[in-house]
Parts: C-alpha cells; sequence; structure tokens
C-alpha cells in the first residue's frame, strides 16, 4: 500500500458550548464562590429580611412602655337658660359661660409588675355673668398623679410582656432560620463546586482517551500501510473514536449543565456577564481525611443544628403562653389611687359686673344684690314672691322682706385674689388636696376563655416535646448516615486510586506488547477504557468524598464555622 493510501488522523470534534465565550474564564476558590452566593443569592436575601422585619416587630411592640404626653386645649362658650335666680341667671334668664381649657397628661406603663402612672396637670380660665359667682373672670388648676398596679392578674406577666416576650423568640428563630438557609446554601455551593471540578476533568480524561485513540490510528493506519496489520483493524479503531467522541461530547455536555447550576447559585443578575464565561474552580479536593468520631459529631449536632435550636425556642414560646395562661385565670385585684392638688384665683366681682347683668338695680349697698329678683311674669321664684306678698297684703301685713347677698370685694379671701400666677402659687402651696386609694376586684364566674387558652397551651406543650423528639432523632439519623458515607467516600478514593494505578501499569504493558506485535488493537483498546473508567471513577470518588464532607459539616451544623462564615446576631432593644 502507498503512503498516499494512509488516511490522516482525524481531528479531536470541536467542543461547542453554547452561550459560553472560551476566551473568557472566570478563576474562583470554594470561598470565593461562597461569597458570591451569600451576597448575590435571593434566598439569603428574604431570610435577612425576615430578621430585619422581626427586629422591626420587636422594636414595634416594646413602644408600649414609651411614656406619652397628651395636650389638649379646648375653647368652650355656652348660654344656658335658667327659669330661676337660684340658678344665678339676671333679668335675661340665661347664664353665659366662657372657659378655656389647657389639658395635658404624661402617662407611661411599668416594664415591671404591669402597673401604669399618669401625671395630669389642668388649667382652666373660666368667666360667667351668674349674680353667684364671686371670682369673675377665675382660674383653676390641678396637678396630681394617678397610679394603677395590678396584684394578681397581669402583674407578673401581662398581654404587653407575653407578646414582647414572644417576639424576642421570634427574633431569635428568625436568626436560627436564617442560619440554616445560609448553611443550605453554603452546601448546594460546595456541591456544585465539586460537581464542576468533576465534570471539567471528566472531560479531559474524555480528551486523553480520543487523543490515546487518535494515537491508535495513527500506529494503525501505518501499520495496514506497512502490510503487517490487516485493514480490519481500521474499524476497531474507527468504532473506538466515534465512542471515544461520543463521550467527549457528553461529557463537554456534562460540563455545561455543571457550570450552569454553579452559576444559579453564585449569579444573580441573568444578564451578567459572567454568565459568558466558563468557571474555572482552582481548589484541589481533600483526598486524605481521618476517620469521624460518631460520639462527637452527634454532641456537635445537638448543640448546632439550627433545627434544634428553633424548636427549643419554640419550647421557650410555649413555657411564656402557658405563664400568661395560668396568669389569666386568676381574679382582678388593683389598687387604685390618685393624689392632687388645686389652685384656684380670679378677679372679685364688682358692682358694675352685677348692674351689666340686670341684678344689682336693687341693691342695698355696693356689692349686694337681691336673692330673689325679676319679672314675676317671666321668673317662677319672682312670681311666687308676688303671691306671698298679695296674700300678706290681704291680712294686712307688710311685705316680705326679700334677703340681700354680699359680693363685695372684702367677702373674697385674700388668697384668691389675682391671676394665673396667683392660682399656681396656691396649686403647689398644697393647701388643698385630694387623696383617693381604692381596690377593683374583678372575679370572672367561669372564666372560660382563660382556661381554653391554658389547655391549648398545655396540649401544644406536649405537642413540642414530641417534636424535639422527633427532630433529634432525624438529626441524629443524618449525622450517623453522613459520617458512613464520609468514611465510605475515604476508601472508596484510596481504592480508585490504587485501581487508576495499576490501569495505567496494564496500559502501558499492552502497548509495549502491541508494538512488538504481541498484542492486537482489540486489547489495547479495552486497555485504554478501562483506564479511562478508571479514572473516572478516582474523579468521582474524590467528588463524593468532598461533597460527603460537606454533608457531614452541615449535618453537624458547623458549616458557617468551618468556612470562616460570621453571622452578627439580630440587634435585640
Amino acid at each position: 500500500m502507498k503512503n498516499s493510501d494512509v488516511r490522516p488522523t482525524p481531528p479531536v470534534p470541536p467542543l461547542v458550548r453554547i452561550g459560553v465565550q472560551s476566551d473568557n474564564i472566570l478563576s474562583l476558590s470554594l470561598n470565593d464562590a461562597i461569597r458570591r452566593a451569600l451576597e448575590n443569592n435571593s434566598d439569603i436575601e428574604v431570610a435577612r429580611g425576615d430578621v430585619k422585619v422581626a427586629e422591626g416587630t420587636l422594636t414595634s411592640l416594646q413602644g408600649v412602655y414609651d411614656p406619652v404626653f397628651a395636650f389638649n386645649p379646648q375653647i368652650t362658650s355656652s348660654v344656658t337658660p335658667t327659669t330661676s335666680s337660684i340658678g344665678g341667671a339676671g333679668a335675661s334668664g340665661t347664664v353665659t359661660l366662657n372657659s378655656q381649657q389647657f389639658n395635658s397628661t404624661f402617662t407611661k406603663q411599668f416594664a415591671t409588675g404591669g402597673g401604669q402612672y399618669q401625671l395630669f396637670f389642668n388649667n382652666t380660665r373660666l368667666s360667667t355673668d351668674s349674680t353667684f359667682s364671686r371670682l369673675n373672670p377665675f382660674y383653676s388648676s390641678s396637678f396630681g398623679i394617678t397610679f394603677t398596679q395590678p396584684l394578681l392578674r397581669d402583674r407578673s406577666i401581662d398581654r404587653f410582656r407575653h407578646d414582647i416576650r414572644i417576639q424576642r423568640k421570634k427574633l431569635q428563630q428568625s436568626d436560627s432560620d436564617f442560619r440554616l438557609r445560609t448553611i443550605q446554601i453554603i452546601d448546594s455551593v460546595q456541591h456544585a463546586y465539586w460537581e464542576l471540578r468533576f465534570a471539567l476533568h471528566a472531560q479531559q480524561v474524555a480528551i486523553d482517551s480520543l487523543n490515546l485513540a487518535r494515537e491508535q490510528f495513527r500506529v494503525t493506519e501505518l501499520s495496514v500501510a506497512a502490510g503487517t496489520v490487516a485493514r480490519l483493524n481500521r474499524a476497531e479503531v474507527d468504532t473506538q473514536i466515534a465512542t471515544s467522541e461520543t463521550n467527549l461530547l457528553i461529557a463537554t455536555r456534562n460540563v455545561t449543565t455543571a457550570e450552569n447550576t454553579f452559576k444559579q447559585l453564585v449569579l444573580r443578575d441573568p444578564t451578567a456577564p459572567e454568565w459568558q464565561a466558563e468557571i474555572m474552580p482552582t481548589d484541589a479536593p481533600v483526598d486524605n481525611v481521618l476517620p469521624i468520631n460518631l460520639s462527637d459529631a452527634l454532641a456537635e449536632a445537638r448543640a448546632n443544628r439550627p433545627e434544634l435550636l428553633r424548636l427549643r425556642l419554640q419550647e421557650d414560646i410555649n413555657k411564656v403562653d402557658v405563664q400568661f395562661a395560668k396568669n389569666q385565670t386568676l381574679p382582678r385585684v388593683d389598687i387604685v389611687s390618685t393624689i392632687s392638688t388645686t389652685g384656684l384665683a380670679g378677679t372679685p366681682a364688682t358692682a358694675d359686673t352685677l348692674s351689666s347683668s340686670g341684678v344689682a338695680s336693687g341693691a342695698t349697698s355696693l356689692g349686694q344684690v337681691p336673692l330673689i329678683t325679676g319679672d314675676p311674669n317671666s321668673s317662677a321664684t319672682a312670681f311666687l314672691l308676688s303671691q306671698v306678698n298679695q296674700i300678706r297684703a290681704a291680712q294686712g301685713l307688710i311685705p316680705a322682706t326679700v334677703p340681700f347677698i354680699n359680693v363685695t370685694p372684702n367677702s373674697v379671701p385674700s388668697n384668691l385674689i389675682g391671676g394665673y400666677p396667683t392660682t399656681l402659687g396656691n396649686l403647689f402651696s398644697l393647701g388643698t388636696r385630694n387623696i383617693v386609694a381604692g381596690v377593683t376586684i374583678q372575679l370572672p364566674l367561669h372564666n372560660r376563655a382563660a382556661k381554653g387558652n391554658l389547655a391549648v397551651a398545655l396540649s401544644q406543650r406536649d405537642q413540642l416535646v414530641a417534636s424535639i423528639h422527633s427532630e433529634e432523632q432525624a438529626v441524629e439519623l443524618d449525622v450517623r448516615n453522613s459520617v458512613q458515607a464520609l468514611e465510605t467516600a475515604r476508601q472508596t478514593v484510596m481504592t480508585a486510586r490504587q485501581a487508576t494505578h495499576s490501569a495505567e501499569l496494564q496500559l502501558a504493558g499492552e502497548l509495549q506488547l502491541f508494538h512488538v506485535g504481541q498484542s492486537t488493537t482489540f486489547l489495547v483498546f479495552q486497555r485504554e477504557n478501562t483506564l479511562a473508567t478508571a479514572r473516572n471513577s478516582e474523579l468521582r470518588a474524590q467528588a463524593d468524598l468532598n461533597n460527603a464532607l460537606a454533608d457531614l459539616q452541615r449535618a453537624m451544623g458547623t458549616t458557617l464555622r468551618t468556612n470562616n462564615i460570621m453571622v452578627e446576631p439580630p440587634t435585640t432593644p
């Protein structure tokens, strides 16, 4: 056969990867990948938002203990009809009242004991045309404190403290949920990282296997041309090359699939340029792991697993519910007390004031007014006086004498004469006081609502005990399986490495025999396929070992510590 009949060695098929630029390579270590995932993963952002919501809710609930200042200005003007001069009406038969009120309060709920106090400071300026007002206008002020203290129900715990204590536990639960989600993301990133590295190395093994087949193709073509090998051997070589090319194409597809899975975890924006890049893992897999002590692993899991921490916090919440429900079954006995003082001052009523009211025309002296005045046709008391005098006149008696009341300035105590400053002076001199102390007692006859809530809380406690026991069993099973998987993967790596070494020796020996004519193309290809399988098995074992190590970290709850991830505890107001 002529050398011109020798077929050229077929090239390696183009490894087309859709949407990936071969000249754009992004090298990432495992730590870099984890950092990117935690920064960009949407689930992490949602879990972080849950913690912030819980913090805000706790702050909102604690606002019940913020002091509250209230100011209530009010202006009142009224004209009231009065049929009797005893009501202070003048000739018009009405009493006019104008008042300006400026009331203020300062209220504070106690965080301990369930009590409450309220300081009040009320001020009024009042002017009237009533004939009985000795001061016009006058100022009135009151200052005091009201204190309420529960003795039984709501003393050790009330609705406010119940909600705040529970929200604190829910905040810690949201932190446990955030840690759990973080651990799950890290575990997924670790798996995706090692799976991508395995796919890339498996692709390289397929390339190496194809190159061995291409080399065998070249040797076979020369042998056929020299007449030392039958043409039928070409079919074996062609079959091997086709099989190797198929395996390479599948391996390339697996690289793209693994890479897309990895990118989905570490990239948030689907339009980010990194989606066009080839991801190149730079960390070498761990292939030498010491055996794990099962007892230590179980102890770590019981102390660190967020699922168990969450259930223990739920148990604490139930204890608060039980305490509150028991407290609400008690009768209500509250001490209610008030201590206050008042102040009063104003301008004494004058003759001009009285005259303007239309009742001073009959006064015998300045500042004196008759007790009964007005037109008998419009005033009942004046009509009654007129009838009495007619009866007396018929009997020859003198008319009844109408008594006068003294409204001269001298009739008003001197300490009450003045303006608003005098009122404040009288207020804080403590010359007047008002002390009230009492007890409010409320005895519910059945109180079925509180008893029902207590029964529910006790039932939930029993359910939590069962849930915690079930979760502890699940955690122990998870740890035991993870320890076994790690040990199996550790031993598999050692046996796979030995199998690869033996397959390399077998192929080398078979090639030597083939070159001296003591072997066949079929046997060489068998050795090549055995070596490719052994290499893939070793790579698979290394990936499984690192995945098992990540799973054990997750099962023990040590993922964050092992990967140097610090999660700040939530802010507790």
